[in-house]
This record gives C-alpha cells, structure tokens and sequence, in this order.
C-alpha cells in the first residue's frame, strides 16, 4: 500500500469574500480508508466538492491527479467515469422509486432504450447482496431506514465500478447498530481493493477504521497521520482541529437546582400508523429550575415521540397522562399552548423541521417569538433586527451578519440560530432533541456552554441523545428510556455508560394491548 491513487496539490477554492481553500494538499494511499477530520466550516466537503467535480475544473487552483492521470473533471459524470463516487450527507436518493431503480438510476440496464427489468433486478440484488442490505430489489426507497438508504447508495456506487468511495459523514444519522455494520462494510471494501475517504466527526470511529487521517483547519491543510505509526488517538485529532488542547470536553458547571419546573405523569403514547402500539407507555419524569436532565435511550425508545407528545401533542393519538407546570395541572394540546405555558421544543432534525434554510438569521430567530414582535399583525422589523442582533452577538452565531442565509452556515452556527429562536420565546422548560448531531468538537463545547448558562438563567433542560458520553459530562441526572418505559433514573454521580446502557436494554413485558 505504498502507492497513491490520489494527489491533490495547491487547490485553492475562493467564494465571494470567503476563501474556502488554501494551498491544500492531500495524498490518499490504493487500498486505504483515510479520514478527513476538521470543524464544520473547515473546508473538508468543499474540497470533496473539488475533487468530485461538483466544483468543475477551472473554478479552483491546483492540480488533481487520480490513478496516475492527471483530471480536468467538468462535472460529476466526468469523475464517476474515471471511478470517484461521492456520497452526501444528505444522501441522493429518489424515495419513490425501488432499491433497484435506484441503484441503477441514470445508469439503467437497457437494450435499446427498453429497461430490462429482469436484469435490473438480479443485478441491484447481487450488488444488495454483497453491502449486506437483506431486502426486495423492488422494495421502495421511502419504505425503509436511514442505515439501509446509505447501503442503497453504497450499492449504487459499487455498480458504477468505483475505485475511491468518497463518504460525508456516513454515520451521521444511524443508529449503533447500523454504524457498526457500515464501518464493517467499508472494511470490507477496502480489503477489496476500494478505496475510501470519510468525512466524520465521530472520532471513535475514525481511529477505529481510518489507515490515515488529514487534519484540515480554516482551510488549510495541518497534516496527515498515520494512524498505526503515529499511535493518533482523538485528543491528537482534536488538538489539530481546533489548534489547540481540549483537555476537557466539557465547561465546568456547579448546578444550582430549585424547584419543580415540569412533572409528566403516566404519559402514554399510540403510534398514528399502528394505532394498537404504545410507542410511550406509561412514563414519568421530572424536570427541576436550573437541572439539566439527559434521557437516554437506543433507537427506537420513543425519545423523541415522548417529547414531541408534550410539545403540543406534535406526535401521536390517543395520548394520556398528566402535565403539571410548577405544580399545577395544565393541559397543552397545541404547539401554541406549549410556547404559552413556557415550554421549548428543538427537533434534531433541524435543517428540516427546525430552520427555514432559504431564509436569513433575522426571519429565523424570530419565526417561533413573533407575536411578541408584532403590533396589530404587522411585524416591527427593527425590532426583528434588534432582537437578531442580541442573538447573533450573545451566542457568538459566526456570520457576517443576520442578513445571512441560514441554510450556508455550519451545523454548530445554524443549531446556535434555533436555540435562539426558542430562547426569544422566553420559556422556563426546554427540550434539545440531539442538540450536538453533525456538530464538531470546538462548536459542541460552544453548545454545552449555552446549555449551561440557560440552567444557571434557572430554566430546567431535558437533553436527548445518543452519545451516553455526552449525557453523563453534561446532565445533573439521566433518565433511561427502553421499548417507551422509563427503566431508570440515575444522579450524575452513579451513572456510567455500563449501568445506562443496561437500563436502555432492559426489556419490557408492555407496550402492546
């Protein structure tokens, strides 16, 4: 594995006002997973975007050379004929057509201008076969899970001869489960003979499967690190990403807890699609002034559909239970009661439930607070603009200004814009549904320190995630949720990962009537 399959040398990619590259080099090894690692903003997709010809040659500087040719791509045909295949975050596939309409899609099995749907067929099963996806070829698309979607685009690229597979942030949103068999496929392809680069911000997994790691900061290339040896582990990484030490991931906080906030009582939830299914069954919990609570669970727990049933009942039917703000009974059955009673909801799918990305930073902080800046049904739009402007300084939002497009910031920026959204609002309760998801190290500590201060401002927290490192560094006390029961409440000081992780596990004899 001693010969390059990739060169990128001197690529320089400016925007209007913005150099997003410069002077960047990276050399990518035949037969190598190599990482990518830098915080959003960094430049890692843009350079992805160079390579792919997403960004055509001739809109950059610097030179590309791929299996010892020299490229001039116009286009992503041009680097999929020469075997680049990227695959985005936001993965590209068509949700009504079938896995194996998919696969072949713009590079179907035809004999003269006639889709052979035997053929289409076999082959879209031998390539699911060998990505380990167990499902019809003519399964539709929207019928599936994230963690399957990705192996349809894995399967696509595959039937398109790859030789280096380009995957941003590949795991961002799967599950444990399908993480590790996607990080076992790509091990599998590389002993293959494929070549991968992964965008990640997930460390753990990039020095569990990465050959080599590329450290990008502001644009810059800072160096490249041979994982076996270089012995990297993830403070290295980091140290490099943010250019400096983060010896601690977590900001310091002494909590100062006060009384009862929020009391959820036996609250029950059916699935609208299988109205028999308690997807909620039974729970109980509560939030205090000034706490910062974690509720843990795996997929499929009900995290979120518990959440989103006491925001307004945003999600469910036949729901029951009792809610009681600082003591007293209240009844919230629309989003509207629940702005009204002090609470806050921010989804974790934030570019589409939680942001107008086509819309600027002014219109989006003010889009859940505007009843408090309209007189008479017309908006006061210098004070639209003051109260934008407090935000974008207080939460150090990194934009030229609030007139910015929302949908152009990094993931820590745009999750900065919709806790400000919510904060304008005024609540006393607030729930972050996976508040750090796709956010790198650096803007994670900006987000945790936010969360401190909204605690210390005496609001109780509820914090949802994934990442159980995460609730025990920043949670006063951790819920565990399992098949829609609590199974558990543990203070910061008697919870581990080990002792959560058997409370998310434990099964339940409930949840079907």
């Amino acid at each position: 594995m001693t010969d390059h399959i990739l060169r990128m040398t001197g690529i320089t990619k400016t925007f209007p006002g913005v150099k997003a590259l410069q002077d960047v080099n990276l050399s990518v090894r035949r037969g190598e997973i190599h990482a990518i690692c830098g915080e959003n903003g960094a430049g890692k997709s843009t350079l992805m975007k160079v390579l792919s010809g997403v960004y055509p040659h001739g809109t950059y500087e610097g030179d590309i050379h791929f299996d010892g040719e020299r490229c001039a791509f116009g286009g992503i045909r041009d680097s999929e004929h020469a075997g680049i295949v990227i695959i985005h975050q936001e993965l590209a596939l068509s949700p009504q057509l079938s896995i194996a309409e998919n696969v072949f899609l713009g590079n179907e099995r035809a004999k003269r201008g006639v889709i052979d749907w035997n053929r289409t067929n076999y082959e879209a099963g031998l390539l699911m076969k060998r990505v380990g996806l167990r499902e019809n070829p003519t399964t539709v698309v929207s019928d599936i899970g994230v963690g399957k979607q990705q192996l349809v685009e894995i399967a696509k690229a595959l039937s398109k001869e790859v030789k280096l597979l380009i995957l941003d942030e590949p795991t961002a949103a799967l599950n444990d489960d399908d993480s590790a068999h996607l990080l076992d496929l790509l091990r599998g392809l590389r002993d293959e003979g494929i070549t991968c680069v992964i965008i990640s911000h997930k460390l753990n997994e990039v020095t569990a499967i990465a050959d080599s790691v590329t450290i990008i900061r502001d644009g810059r290339t800072i160096e490249t690190l041979d994982m076996a040896a270089d012995e990297v582990t993830e403070d290295r990484i980091i140290s490099g990403m943010v250019g400096r030490a983060l010896d601690n991931r977590f900001p310091p906080h002494e909590p100062k807890i006060g009384e009862e906030a929020l009391r959820i009582e036996d609250w029950t939830v059916h699935s609208p699609s299988q109205p028999g299914r308690k997807v909620v069954d039974g729970a109980s919990l509560t939030l205090r002034r000034g706490e910062i609570v974690g509720l843990a669970g795996l997929m499929g727990a009900g995290r979120t559909e518990l959440a989103m049933s006491v925001f307004g009942r945003t999600y469910g039917i036949n729901i029951s239970g009792k809610i009681f703000k600082n003591g007293r009974p209240v009844e919230i059955r629309t989003v509207q009661d629940a702005i009204r009673h002090g609470l806050a909801y921010a989804t974790e799918d934030r570019k589409r439930y939680g942001l107008n990305l086509i819309e600027d930073i002014k219109r989006n902080v003010s889009a859940a607070g505007l009843s408090g800046l309209s007189r008479r049904g017309w908006v006061n739009e210098h004070e639209e603009y003051a109260v934008a402007e407090r935000f974008h300084k207080s939460m150090n939002i990194k934009a030229p200004s609030v007139s910015s497009v929302v949908g152009k910031l990094s993931g820590g920026n745009q999750q900065k814009v919709v806790l400000s959204k919510w904060i304008l609002t005024e609540p006393d309760v607030l729930i972050l549904d996976e508040p750090t998801r796709g956010i790198d190290v650096g803007a994670k500590y900006e987000i945790y320190t936010i969360i401190n201060r909204l605690a210390d401002e005496g609001k109780a927290v509820l914090v949802i995630s994934s990442e159980l490192p995460e609730l025990l560094g920043l949670c006063d006390r951790v819920y565990a949720l399992s098949e829609g029961r609590i199974t558990g409440e543990l203070p910061r000081g008697e919870a581990t990962q080990e002792r959560l992780m058997q409370l998310m596990t434990q099964a339940t004899t409930t949840g079907q009537e």
